[in-house]
């Protein structure tokens, strides 16, 4: 399986911070934001990564990462998206790098305590279709929201005004190769930009949706309440695993 990072957008809901510089470069703690996705996916045994990035500051991410070697790869591929298309729109310019194999994408912004090694190697030995990561949050209307009956996922609805569960669809999906042909059918939501949730849901139709829970905490860092919520999640959890480090 191969990795997708999503580092693209303006960073509009950041400024002035992202004036000079991407969103996804903006320090978590002790790391670049971008460090915690790419991570993630290292984790989950996946050495095949993708960065979709965009705007004026682009060349900044291979300054940063160069090949990879910080994260033991031997290399990172990379591709630039135009404007401000949507998490669909930068979606659609992995197809020559995922070359018909399946994917897994995790948003830049994205931070999370736990592992999705499980859910990664689940969705290995799917013989097709996707598969999303839910948690459980006290402001379900912020996200994507799934409607859950008995073990399968029946609807997503985007930023619900009254949400059907408390679940969230995180920023972790993994796609079989038929996702790409699923972008081409969207059309641009009221926002102007082609959705993720309309993809997701598009797999739901066809009935090849899986789902798996999150464990442990996760965050965006996409606004400056959650850019300083994730610092601290990251924080705690650090000075955490010193402390028992030093027991």
């Amino acid at each position: 399986m191969k990795g997708v990072v999503l580092a693209g957008g303006t960073g509009s809901r950041l400024f002035p911070l992202t004036k000079i510089t991407n969103k996804h470069l903006l320090p978590i703690y002790d790391k670049p934001m971008i460090y915690y996705p790419i991570q993630a996916l290292v984790d989950a045994g996946i050495r095949d990564i993708l960065i979709v990035t965009g705007g004026k500051n682009a060349g900044d991410f291979l300054r940063l990462l160069a090949n990879g070697k910080h994260f033991g790869l031997t290399h990172i591929d990379y591709t630039y998206q135009e404007g401000e298309g949507g998490i669909a729109d930068a979606l659609a310019l992995a197809e020559h790098f995922a070359d018909g194999h399946k994917i897994c994408v995790i948003l830049g912004d994205n931070i999370i305590e736990g592992s999705i090694r499980e859910a990664v190697d689940d969705f290995r030995k799917q013989p097709c279709g996707a598969k999303i990561l839910l948690k459980e949050v006290p402001d379900a209307e912020r996200f994507g929201v799934a409607e859950i009956a008995g073990d399968r996922i029946i609807n997503i609805e985007e930023k619900p005004k009254r949400p059907k569960s408390n679940y969230a669809v995180t920023g972790i999906y993994m796609y079989d190769d038929s996702v790409f042909a699923k972008v081409r059918t969207l059309v641009p939501s009221g926002r102007g930009e082609l959705e993720i949730t309309d993809v997701n849901n598009a797999y739901i139709r066809e009935g090849t949706m899986s789902f798996a829970y999150l464990e442990g905490w996760w965050t965006d860092a996409g606004t400056f309440d959650s850019l300083l919520r994730a610092g601290n999640l990251v924080a705690q959890s650090a000075k955490g695993r010193t402390a028992e480090g030093g027991a």
